[in-house]
Parts: structure tokens; C-alpha cells; sequence
């Protein structure tokens, strides 16, 4: 098992048939347009065009989902019917991905004709515009954010997150069943789903196929909630801390103070990175859960190597500069 740092998976278009697939949350159905559902998404976002509707495209974010809510229907509403349709009509002539009616608006048989024509498929959402703003701005952000999977299984020490990586058989399953025993929680076993979000930090969660199961040799393919209860998973955590595990033999230089802390890059977002030697007899789920209780300790500006630093030169202050004693 290779240890090195992923390669990013090719970016995949944020198309309108992603976003209908993927937004189970958003309720959508789509009225007409099925041959446009291949469009791009190229600006992950939402807008509500009231002022382009008005006959106002100067800096109209043309590339993003277009939402019609409560406010732009009943603009349309006040104009008469033929004006109605040509106002929606401009708005097609505009490279839009897509156009979703909330709160259960059916468009009317003139803007559908419209639609069909240009290639732009319209949707229809049952949540009201500022719900559906919500949830949609966070998909169409997951959707778009770089992301890779990598090797090792991720778990939830108290807040802290932490993927452990080692080659077969090392003890990575033990060590996560010792975790899940003592009440933690568990993201993803053997293959964690990593994604950017906001630029500066990194999501692992599992990929949906295998979510609450675990292999464990010997054994088999285990089902964790059902075994342990479902408070022992856990859907998606923030990246904290990288754990390798390497025989103990096989390491030239074992950490003995920890004075720097060390990182490790994935999709460019820089992770502390510790190994712990493996070798029979150390208790791994007890180091692993040390290992993030300090990373928790730092974060919160804790620094157990400069605390004993501290009390050494006030010792050695206090004795004349001999620090023993």
C-alpha cells in the first residue's frame, strides 16, 4: 500500500443531470428541456435574475443555475401575457444552464415552448426559494470541489479527524475496532473520499457503497452500527490529522520530542502528519488516540515541547543554570 500523496481526480463538469442526481435534498423535477441536461454548470452557483427579467443583463452571471422565486414570479405575473413570454425568452437567449421554478411554480405553457426550443431544460423545486438557495449552494459546491480518495480509514477522536494508513495487515482494523469500542466514531474504513471545501480545509467521508461497513480479516465484512449502534458513525468529518503506520523495524529515526510539527500535503491543503512505529505489544489505538488529543492541544495553541522548555529554564534559573535536580 502506497503512502504517497494522491493524485486529484480529474475534475468532473458540474452538469444540470449532476445536479438533478445529486439534489435528492432539492426536490426537483424536470419539466421540459431533457436534451439540454448535459449543460455545464461552469460557475457553481445560483441566481435570481429579477433584473434581467427587466431587460437588465449588464453583469448578469449568465453561467449559473437561474431561480425564479416568489419575487420574480410575481413580476412576471404583473406583465401581460405575450410580454410575459418575451421576457422569459430573452432570459433563454442567454447561455443559462438551467431554470428552476420554486416553490412548485408551474411554468406556463409559453415559457415551456420557449425552453424547449433554446435546449435549456426547466425544474421545478417544492422548497421555498431561499431553502432551495441554501441546500443548492452547498451541493453545487461539493460537486465542484477537487477530490481524491486515498488509501487508509478515517475515524472521529473527539472532534479530531484522523485517516490511518499502513500497508496490509498492519493492524488498521484493530486499531479502528479498539476506537469504535472506546466510543468514537467511524468516517470510512480502508478507502476515504477527500474534498476541498472553502479553499482550506479537507472532508473525508466513505464512498456510499460501503458506508457502515468494515472488513476485518479473519473475520469478514462487518456491519458497525448494527453492531455497535449507530451513534459510532459518522458521515463526513474535516481532516485533522494523517496517521502511517510503519513497522518498527523498518524506521531509521523514531520521533522522540515532536518539537516540529510535521505536514503532509493533500490537494494542496497541508495536514499534520505523524508515524507511529508498529512493533508487538504497543497498544496502536491508544497512540492513534493520543495522537489526537495533541493534535486537539495545538489547536487549541498547547504546546507540551515549549511548556517543558518553560520549566527547564526556570529550573535552571532558579539553580544557577544546572537544570537537573
Amino acid at each position: 500500500m502506497s503512502n504517497t500523496a494522491p493524485t486529484p481526480n480529474a475534475p468532473t463538469p458540474v452538469t444540470v443531470s449532476r445536479l438533478v442526481q445529486a439534489g435528492t435534498g432539492l426536490d426537483l423535477r424536470v419539466v421540459c428541456g431533457n436534451a439540454g441536461l448535459e449543460r455545464r454548470i461552469t460557475e457553481p452557483a445560483v441566481n435570481r435574475p429579477g433584473l434581467a427579467l427587466t431587460g437588465f443583463f449588464e453583469y448578469f452571471a449568465e453561467h449559473r443555475v437561474q431561480v425564479i422565486g416568489g419575487a420574480e414570479r410575481t413580476y412576471l405575473d404583473s406583465l401581460p401575457p405575450e410580454e410575459r413570454v418575451t421576457r422569459f425568452t430573452r432570459l433563454l437567449d442567454r447561455p443559462v444552464p438551467c431554470v428552476v421554478f420554486c416553490r412548485a411554480y408551474e411554468p406556463e405553457p409559453g415559457f415551456v415552448v420557449a425552453a424547449e426550443r433554446a435546449g435549456i431544460p426547466l425544474l421545478i423545486s417544492s422548497l421555498e426559494t431561499m431553502s432551495f438557495i441554501n441546500r443548492a449552494t452547498i451541493l453545487l459546491d461539493n460537486l465542484a470541489a477537487p477530490n481524491t480518495q486515498v488509501y487508509g480509514s478515517m475515524v472521529d477522536i473527539l472532534g479530531i479527524g484522523v485517516i490511518i494508513r499502513g500497508r496490509p495487515g498492519i493492524g488498521k482494523s484493530e486499531c479502528v475496532l479498539a476506537l469504535i469500542e472506546r466510543g468514537y466514531s467511524l468516517v470510512a474504513d480502508d478507502v476515504t473520499a477527500l474534498r476541498v471545501h472553502q479553499d482550506r480545509e479537507l472532508i473525508g467521508t466513505s464512498p456510499p457503497t460501503t458506508r457502515d461497513f468494515m472488513e476485518v480479516r479473519g473475520i469478514g465484512i462487518i456491519n458497525v452500527p448494527a453492531m455497535f449502534g449507530v451513534r459510532c458513525i459518522r458521515t463526513e468529518k474535516r481532516l485533522d490529522l494523517v496517521v502511517d503506520l510503519e513497522d518498527w523495524n523498518k524506521l531509521e529515526d523514531v520521533e522522540r520530542v515532536g518539537r516540529e510539527e510535521k505536514f503532509i500535503e493533500l490537494l494542496g491543503v497541508r495536514v499534520p502528519h505523524m508515524v507511529l512505529p508498529v512493533h508487538p505489544g504497543r497498544d496502536i489505538a491508544r497512540l492513534v488516540e493520543v495522537a489526537a488529543f495533541h493534535v486537539k492541544l495545538r489547536i487549541q495553541g498547547i504546546n507540551p515541547v515549549d511548556q517543558l522548555e518553560e520549566r527547564v529554564f526556570e529550573r535552571m534559573r532558579e539553580t544557577g543554570g544546572k537544570a537537573g535536580g
